[in-house]
């Protein structure tokens, strides 16, 4: 069905007429500070501990407002014939803010998730200078990136979580195996029928019997005689 001609402006016009009705209301900033989503593109953070120069974020900035310092130092062998190692250490970190035009892109492609948006945008200055922000400054702003939204209860585990864990198990199951064993007192066997006493060893005489009234001890399986500690 074909639409009736002036329905549009109709409906433009209703929309107005509500619109004029309502009161209006007006958010006293910087009294009430607004309800920012989590993703809002305030200010960028710095998690200086994951950086590790790679320089893909200045490199890929369309704008050229990032500035990185960097060193190389050696690390000694961690065996005996083992080969040195070199790193390369962070000495500068900063990104213009009166440059940045907010892309992300930096975000993007850090590989090891060194930089973070923050919601904060109060941080302005007179001087046009001050919007430079070194890396003790842009460590400051990480305290305010909110934390993830959790995940979906059938999503799957992250793998940098999944890897952790299983490192975790390898290495607790590593130093149970070399652990030395533990000895055990062995339990003494029971006996049916009640407490086993003490055993003689073979070839030991057991208890003597007592001697007879002449003070002599009878052979097994003599009876005593007249005379031979026997009655008379």
């Amino acid at each position: 069905m074909p639409p009736i001609p002036g329905s549009g402006l109709a409906k433009g016009l209703a929309l107005t007429l509500r619109t004029m009705t309502r009161k209006t209301v007006t958010a006293q900033y910087p009294e009430v500070q607004p309800e920012l989503p989590p993703r809002t593109r305030g200010v960028i953070g710095l998690f200086e501990e994951n950086c590790t120069v790679c320089m893909l974020c200045a490199r890929e900035c369309p704008d050229w407002c990032i500035y990185i310092d960097s060193h190389k130092e050696t690390i000694p062998a961690a065996a005996p014939g083992g080969r040195e190692r070199s790193r390369n250490v962070l000495d500068r970190f900063a990104i213009d803010f009166s440059l940045c035009m907010y892309c992300g892109i930096c975000i993007e492609v850090c590989p090891f998730d060194a930089l973070f948006w923050s919601p904060e945008f109060e941080y302005a200055e007179t001087d046009i200078r001050e919007l430079t922000h070194e890396r003790d400054k842009l460590r400051e702003w990480m305290w305010t990136v909110p934390a993830p939204p959790a995940l979906d209860p059938a999503a799957e585990e992250p793998k940098e979580i999944a890897a952790a864990r299983k490192a975790a198990e390898k290495l607790a199951a590593t130093r149970a195996a070399e652990a030395p064993p533990t000895p055990d007192t062995p339990a003494a066997p029971e006996t049916p029928g009640g407490p086993k006493g003490p055993e003689t060893p073979s070839g030991a005489k057991g208890p003597e019997a007592p001697d007879g009234p002449g003070g002599t001890d009878t052979p097994p399986g003599k009876p005593a005689g007249p005379g031979e500690g026997g009655p008379a």
